[in-house]
Order: C-alpha cells, then sequence, then structure tokens
C-alpha cells in the first residue's frame, strides 16, 4: 500500500521561508482564504492572534505551505518559536544535475542560502546546504 505524505518543517517565520522554497523549487505557494479566516475569527473558533498579515494578505500565523504544481506533492512550514539549534536529522535533496550543481548552489546563496561543505561518495557527489533559517539541504 503506498501513502501519500508531506514533509513539514518547524520554522520562526514559516510565510517568508515557504515563499523562498517555493521560489527554489519551482512550487506554488498554497492560497489562503481570508473571508474563511474571518469567518473563523467571527464565529469565535479563532482570534485575531492566531492570524498575520504576509505579502498584503490576511493568513494563519501557524503556517503555510508549497505544492508542486502538476504532482500535488507538499511541504508544509509550521510555526515554532524555538530556532533551529542542532543539524538536522532529515532533510531535502534537490536533483540538479552535475552540471548545474555550482550554478544552483550560487544562484541560491544569492537568495540567502549559505554553502556549508562539498561532499562525495564513490561517483556520487553533493553540495550540504542551508536555508535562510538554517535547515540543511542538499544539491545534487
Amino acid at each position: 500500500m503506498a501513502y501519500d505524505f508531506q514533509v513539514t518543517v518547524d520554522c520562526t517565520d514559516p510565510h517568508t521561508l515557504a515563499d523562498w522554497w517555493a521560489e527554489t523549487l519551482g512550487w506554488n505557494v498554497e492560497p489562503q482564504d481570508a473571508a474563511f479566516i474571518k469567518e473563523m475569527i467571527a464565529k469565535g473558533y479563532a482570534t485575531d492572534a492566531e492570524t498575520i498579515h504576509h505579502n498584503g494578505s490576511l493568513v494563519w500565523r501557524a503556517g503555510a505551505a508549497i505544492r508542486h504544481p502538476e504532482t500535488g506533492r507538499r511541504m508544509l512550514f509550521q510555526f515554532d518559536e524555538s530556532a533551529k539549534t542542532v543539524k538536522n536529522r532529515v532533510h531535502v535533496d534537490i536533483r540538479v544535475g552535475e552540471e548545474n550543481r555550482d550554478a544552483e548552489r550560487d544562484r541560491l546563496v544569492a537568495r540567502g542560502a549559505v554553502f556549508l561543505w562539498a561532499a562525495q561518495q564513490g561517483p556520487q557527489s553533493w553540495f550540504t546546504m542551508a536555508d535562510p533559517e538554517g535547515n540543511e539541504f542538499c544539491i545534487t
């Protein structure tokens, strides 16, 4: 039996990080329904404190998600007030091909990523990077 799943990233600024990853991967930020959010507040199911304005829109403070435009695969970025302090136990690998790896590293560094190190195992090589909140990922 196959399961559908999403990757969830804890972060202190989920909407900004979702924007960064959506641009990085060429995915789309899931829209949030401001009318629904206002209705939930009006009915007492939520409070104004649970919302923020991001890029001019009312959104849930707790998180944002991005989706692959064709497959629907999803990454969720959820609020956690604690900053990242240790190495990730799970990380994302972005496959760009050896011929594109240097250019992709440079592009992402220009957008706020940090190059951590280059590594190789047999014929496979990759760059380990960190996103703007310090979450590690690899470019292969």
